[in-house]
């Protein structure tokens, strides 16, 4: 099926033209020394305190991107961005997490991220996985590295690293990379830049050392609509494609040819609160120009698709991630994140990681489309029925449709009739994820690490929180 654009071509240049006019005019805040020198001996300028990047740098270094990204598992299973499939990943970083059986919120600790982990390796629309959760009891300082460090062993899937924000992080994650295989292999790293305009000095150097590993890389900018970025999409887009390109740039001139993932969490503001809107149709819109703009310039994009404001797994939570997943998902995304994701990113569920896996098979049914050929036709089909030989029930061309996946089985949505759901116990859907959770718990095994990984893995993490927490105190 071919995606469907948003924006037409001339739409999709505005906002290039524009963004080459912001990044050369107004510029980008950068005030790390060694960040400016490896620009400014490029062809960037410096005015105001801010570095402007000429068009011609910005284009020749997005000319050098690959068009694919690709990531492996310990099992050795790889995924590639930009080869024409639709993926999904959960959302990282929740503070919270809400038990539906129970309806309480309580602040996430380790066990949650291992949790989320095992549970997601069972679920097959979720291709790639994230560290979920940030532990309470972990200080500050290593919470990205034991978010990795206890994502590793419970899963066999492909673990894009969790969000750096300081070079010593990057050092410490690509050790823990190292334990598991060759660190350009198995791990992703982004870096979010500081809306509107801004990379400070510590990530500056963050994406400089992840450039010179030959990490794939992932800048993504957060702007909200209307505080950090202008309150029209159009100008928010602009804007946003800024916030990507210029660490872009940086990464290209440190290492010419380092895989980069386009990303973007564009979202709005709520008017009448001025919080960060994840739930509304806008953000569809929004991760749908993303994907254009990606696409563009041939670069493999993720973006947000399962998002809400909702707080429980309810109409508004259904109808928000349906709508913003599968708009970006027909524009043409490579990667779709947010499976789990509740309360515009501060809480996750595990029902509600359960609810997005059969959402995504939906998604990618719709991606699917629609077969036009002699056979799908099916006008001899129609005429030996019509003729009264069989019903259409009884022809072999039905049931190969049905094996081939014409009609999605669903596993948790509710198509029986009042009766026979009421002897089935009234369960609903979102009923149904959080006893598939449950048994996943109890049921799905992941392969251990082997005994010397777990241990320098702990030697690793020990280590950093010796070097990083002493050094803060």
């Amino acid at each position: 099926m071919q995606s469907i654009p948003l924006l037409s071509n001339s739409e999709v240049n505005s906002i290039h033209n524009a963004t080459l006019k912001i990044l050369n005019e107004i510029g980008v805040a950068i005030n790390d020394p060694l960040g400016r020198q490896i620009l400014v001996d490029s062809g960037a300028r410096i005015k105001n305190n801010r570095v402007l990047f000429p068009p011609d740098l910005v284009e020749k270094c997005i000319a050098l991107c690959p068009k694919t990204v690709t990531v492996r598992g310990r099992d050795g299973v790889s995924h590639t961005l930009g080869d024409g499939r639709l993926r999904f990943h959960n959302l990282g970083g929740a503070r919270d997490i809400i038990d539906y059986g129970s309806g309480k919120k309580r602040t996430a600790v380790l066990q949650d991220v291992r949790d989320a982990a095992l549970l997601l390796d069972s679920l097959e629309n979720c291709h790639t996985i994230t560290p979920f959760f940030t532990p309470c009891e972990v200080p500050g300082e290593i919470m990205s590295l034991a978010m990795y460090r206890n994502t590793l062993p419970y899963t066999t899937k492909p673990v894009h690293g969790p969000g750096i924000q300081y070079p010593d992080e990057v050092k410490f994650v690509l050790e823990m990379a190292s334990v598991m295989g060759i660190p350009s292999e198995i791990l992703t790293l982004a870096v979010s830049p500081v809306s509107p305009l801004a990379i400070p000095d510590h990530e500056v150097r963050a994406i400089i050392e992840i450039a010179r590993a030959g990490i794939a890389f992932g800048p993504l900018p957060c702007p909200t609509a209307g505080t950090t970025a202008p309150l029209s999409i159009a100008g928010a887009l602009a804007q946003q494609n800024a916030e990507v390109l210029a660490p872009l740039v940086l990464a290209q001139i440190v290492n010419p040819g380092i895989p980069i993932f386009y990303c973007g969490r564009l979202a709005m503001m709520e008017p009448r609160t001025g919080i960060s809107v994840w739930g509304g149709v806008e953000l569809g819109l929004a991760s749908a120009g993303t994907v254009q703009m990606a696409k563009h310039y041939g670069l493999p994009v993720n973006v947000y698709g399962f998002s809400t404001n909702a707080h429980t797994l309810d109409l508004q939570s259904g109808f928000e991630r349906g709508l913003n997943a599968v708009i970006p998902a027909l524009a043409g995304a490579d990667e779709l994140s947010g499976i789990g994701e509740m309360e515009a990113g501060i809480s996750g569920s595990f029902a509600q990681m359960v609810a997005d896996n059969e959402f995504a098979a939906s998604i990618l049914r719709v991606k699917r489309g629609i077969t036009i050929d002699e056979e799908a036709l099916a006008v001899e089909v129609i005429s030996t029925v019509i003729n009264g030989t069989h019903n259409f029930l009884g022809q072999k061309h039905t049931m190969k449709y049905l094996k081939a996946g014409e009609v999605l089985l669903t596993k948790l949505a509710e198509r029986n009739t009042w009766e026979q759901w009421q002897a089935g116990g009234n369960n609903n859907f979102a009923e149904n994820a959080q006893s598939t959770a449950d048994k996943i718990f109890r049921n799905h095994l992941v392969p251990p690490l082997e005994d010397n990984q777990e241990k320098e893995l702990d030697f690793i993490l020990n280590a950093a929180e010796k070097e990083l927490v002493n050094r803060a105190h």
